[in-house]
């Protein structure tokens, strides 16, 4: 027999895996004096230091290597959009933006374009500022006339910069 029985208070860990814990800030002999493990300047070796969640230790983010998505025309035109179907409500023979505005089919000012949804059988003279190709074809087949009105520069949000001056020519 030997003397090695697996006796339970005899057990010890492996040597090298027990580490004793880091005293920092205690002297140059402790060996982690001086700067504390925090290494010599820089943002992180200084008291106070947070960083935002975002941060990406300075390479380029995420969001602005990223292509972006689409494009937002700055002087679009904004039509107000009504269909052929709406054009029942209007009593009479002649359509134009004042009669489509007191029928109450739009809200607000602007321009207004005519869509092909929806049916009509009346003769009908329209008068807006854009008409899809649908519309015309239907308008025209039940006998119908089409008008198409100018954009005036405020309904197409049209902006005029400033007015170069010209430099002067020095002479000499």
């Amino acid at each position: 027999m030997h003397n090695d029985s697996g006796d339970l208070g005899n057990l010890k860990p492996a040597p090298g895996s027990i580490k004793k814990p880091k005293r920092i800030g205690r002297g140059r002999g402790s060996g982690h004096g001086d700067t504390a493990t925090r290494g010599h300047k820089g943002a992180k070796s200084r008291a106070g230091y947070s960083r935002p969640i975002w941060f990406e230790g300075g390479q380029m983010p995420i969001h602005r290597q990223l292509p972006k998505r689409g494009f937002n025309v700055p002087n679009r035109t904004k039509y107000l959009e009504i269909k052929i179907s709406d054009l029942e409500k209007i009593e009479g023979e002649v359509v134009n933006p004042e009669s489509i505005r007191t029928a109450k089919l739009v809200k607000g000012h602007g321009p207004i374009v005519l869509l092909g949804n929806g049916e009509t059988d009346r003769n009908l003279k329209v008068s807006v500022h854009r008409i899809t190709e649908s519309a015309r074809e239907k308008i025209t087949k039940a006998g119908g006339s089409i008008d198409i009105l100018p954009l005036d520069p405020v309904d197409r949000r049209v902006k005029k910069g400033p007015i170069k001056k010209r430099k002067m020519k020095k002479n000499g």
